[in-house]
């Protein structure tokens, strides 16, 4: 398998001197595996739009496109980019769409339906050229009869969002994004008025529970993409509860789980790359000698081989 990062920072397009090292895009991941260089795509942030250029320069020569879409979530930093997907308007195209199930009103069809909409922009969903289908998944494994298996993890985010476990030819490849720790939602403090023994216990006891399931769905991986748009510190005074990863706790989960390879994904956009430049060479200085798991930056353009 080989995984190329188009996409790599969060919540916002950050383009400018200040991102140019590592890229301004946000999500969008292209694995291609097997002898005939399958297309699988995973998120269709503004990364998605130089990805589907270089599709149609390079390769719509050779016949129509496929490929598969897997979406980890709806969020607008991980859809922005669907509309300027260039194959998307090319006859003959077939694009397969996964995306989580919405337990809301809405399919991931009419979302995107909104999205192309006049009122947002020129295109309409119904003028499209590719032939597009839309599938909801829930936590499953997908075995794509050529060797690829795909198995999904439910992750802790604001809205339904999916982890999905790459699985070919004995190697592996996980994405864990947008994602933050399981955590109790009950009182734990005796001299709260809200307080209950067992509450608190059971509350501490599903919590774990859901993180072990996330370290057993990352286990001796060889490569993982993983949430850390925060640090600890940044994560435990001001942005506990919005769906993002520390950098620490990225590290410790990895480790645990026997990963080979973590890249450090979502990157802040506020993040400057001497900023994150830093905090790696830090995070590296801490785990030397403790770890043989390599940590990295997702750099836009960059191309991992398993």
């Amino acid at each position: 398998m080989k995984l190329t990062l188009w996409g790599v920072r969060g919540s916002i397009p950050v383009p400018g001197p200040e991102t140019v090292r590592y890229g301004g895009n946000t999500a969008c991941l292209e694995v291609r595996y097997g002898p005939e260089n399958k297309l699988l795509i995973v998120d269709a942030g503004s990364g998605i739009k130089p990805l589907g250029d270089k599709i149609v320069r390079e390769e719509l020569k050779n016949g129509p496109i496929k490929a598969k879409l897997f979406l980890s979530h709806t969020h607008w930093d991980h859809i922005i980019g669907f509309p300027f997907f260039t194959p998307i308007f090319i006859p003959g195209t077939e694009l397969e769409l996964y995306s989580p199930i919405n337990y809301e009103e809405r399919s991931v069809e009419e979302i995107i339906g909104i999205q192309l909409s006049y009122q947002y922009f020129p295109v309409r969903q119904s003028e499209l050229a590719a032939k597009i289908s839309y599938q909801s998944l829930k936590e499953d494994t997908l075995d794509l009869g050529d060797g690829m298996v795909i198995k999904t993890k439910f992750l802790n985010h604001p809205v339904s969002t999916l982890g999905y476990r790459f699985e070919y030819d004995g190697k592996a490849i996980c994405t864990l994004y947008d994602h933050e720790p399981f955590r109790n939602m009950f009182p734990s403090d005796p001299e709260d008025p809200d307080y209950d023994a067992a509450v608190a216990a059971e509350g501490e006891a599903v919590a774990e529970e859901e993180n072990a399931r996330i370290r057993a769905f990352l286990s001796d991986a060889d490569v993982v993409v993983h949430d850390t748009q925060y640090t600890l510190e940044e994560y435990t005074n001001k942005f506990t509860g919005w769906g993002h990863t520390s950098y620490e706790y990225a590290i410790k989960s990895a480790h645990r789980s026997r990963v080979k390879q973590l890249l450090f994904f979502h990157h802040d956009p506020l993040r400057t790359d001497d900023q994150l430049d830093e905090l790696l060479a830090g995070y590296r200085a801490k785990i030397a000698g403790q770890t043989s798991m390599q940590i990295d930056l997702a750099r836009e353009g960059t191309t991992v081989e398993v």
